[in-house]
């Protein structure tokens, strides 16, 4: 990602918020996993998005109109020992450098330095609630120059969530993170191939996991979100992650994976056969899903209501539903009785990017918000047939089925980043028997 599209990212933010302001960012915490042995560090989405740095104990002040410098990073300072033990640190001077800040100073002095900064400024923008820790020293930084007021200094007096201005902004991506989301897109498929090409009964889960990360990490990726290897009646459970029982003979196995590369994500979910040949009642359900996801995709143009996919989907569901004998009455009492729920729990899609859930409102004033070039978002429907259900014919019990893609908007209609990816029922049968 260059700097200069870090650069203009502030500069966008900046310019919503206004030049009497102070946005405050700081960095993700570091994890403990347990004792003395932390997580995997990953930094907060939002300071990846303005500036690209990685480290932890970082703070990111902008302030605009500042004559000496409207961007500002607190970092950690060089350090031999440390470093021997975890790795190379930019440092302020560094940073300055790495990622085009106009000033970078110790972590240590944010203390002495930002309640200068926030005198004279009327608005705050910061993420209240999420580190209640580093909430406290802000409000004892807004104090302290409150304190001052006799001698002329003039604290904020107006405290924003900075996800109202800083969200619409991560909505649309621009050419630099779209290509970012297809190299992630496309590491994704490379995954979801090797696993149906190594899928064999007898298998693990676990082991078709390892094989799609595998290719993640073989492509300087890592893990978007858990792994979903779901085999047989695991399919139908939604977040299903033990990923621990064998792949059976005429089982599907239903994967939701998503390769994350610079921060950016994928999520794909396929669900093929282990025979690599799908059962007459698998193929039914599978190409209803398949009509689902098309009916979704269709209405995926700039203009359209954001919520017309799912309304495509679940109508296409339901008719299908109706036909196959799962459900019972009239397409128009089914939709409007949410019928198909019982099959189909979840949304038909979420947006996507730097989270794999990604920042952004569905509905403004109470109506779907109508979809925008540059938008990008996963299109999902799904039939889960529970293999308890007893109210079904025992031949459909235990089939779960998920179908998603990732989908960015474009000024004429839609580009699918996950379309290299066999799709329908007869394109996952003919690449399986290719191997």
């Amino acid at each position: 990602m260059p700097p200069k599209a870090y650069a203009r990212r502030r500069r966008s933010l900046m310019e919503v918020a206004g030049d009497d302001s102070i946005l405050i960012l700081p960095a993700a915490l570091e994890r403990i996993r347990n004792r003395d042995t932390h997580y995997p560090y990953r930094q907060d989405s939002d300071l990846l998005y303005l500036t690209g740095f990685p480290e932890p104990e970082a703070v990111l002040v902008l302030v605009p109109g500042r004559a000496h410098g409207e961007c500002i990073l607190f970092c950690r300072e060089r350090d031999p020992d440390r470093e021997a033990w975890d790795g190379p640190r930019f440092g302020p001077e560094g940073a300055v450098d790495a990622f085009g800040l106009d000033d970078a100073y110790p972590i240590t002095d944010l203390d002495d330095i930002l309640p200068s900064l926030l005198e004279g400024r009327s608005r705050v923008y910061y993420h209240f609630g999420r580190d209640a820790e580093f909430d406290l020293k802000l409000i004892g930084w807004v104090n302290r120059v409150r304190a001052m007021m006799k001698m002329g200094n003039k604290p904020p007096h107006e405290f924003l969530e900075l996800g109202h201005v800083l969200d619409e902004l991560r909505l649309f991506k621009d050419r630099d993170e779209l290509r970012m989301m297809q190299r992630s897109a496309d590491i994704t498929v490379a995954a979801h191939q090797a696993a149906m090409r190594s899928v064999r009964p007898g298998m693990f889960e676990y082991e078709l996991q390892a094989e799609l990360e595998r290719v993640f990490r073989a492509n300087d990726a890592v893990p978007a979100y858990s792994s979903i290897v779901g085999a047989g009646a695991n399919a139908c459970v939604l977040h299903y992650v033990a990923n621990n029982e064998p792949v059976n003979d005429g089982e599907l196995v239903l994967i939701d994976a998503g390769a994350e590369y610079r921060g950016y994500a994928a999520d794909i979910t396929r669900t093929f056969p282990v025979s690599g040949r799908f059962s007459k009642e698998q193929r039914l359900l599978h190409d209803l899903v398949g009509a689902a996801h098309a009916a979704a995709l269709a209405v995926a143009l700039p203009g359209m209501p954001y919520e017309a996919g799912h309304l495509a989907a679940t109508e296409v569901l339901t008719a299908g539903l109706l036909s196959l004998g799962l459900l019972k009455g009239t397409l128009e009492q089914n939709l409007a009785e949410g019928s198909c729920r019982r099959f189909f729990p979840h949304k038909t899609g979420h947006w996507i990017g730097l989270d794999v859930h990604d920042v952004g409102d569905y509905r403004i004033e109470g109506e779907s918000r109508l979809l925008e070039p540059g938008m990008v978002f996963t299109i999902e429907p799904g039939l889960y047939v529970r293999a308890d259900d007893t109210s079904v014919a025992p031949r459909w019990r235990g089939i779960g089925i998920r179908t998603e893609d990732d989908v960015a908007v474009t000024r004429t209609g839609h580009k699918v980043l996950t379309g290299k990816l066999a799709r329908s029922a007869d394109e996952i049968e003919a690449f399986m028997a290719e191997v």
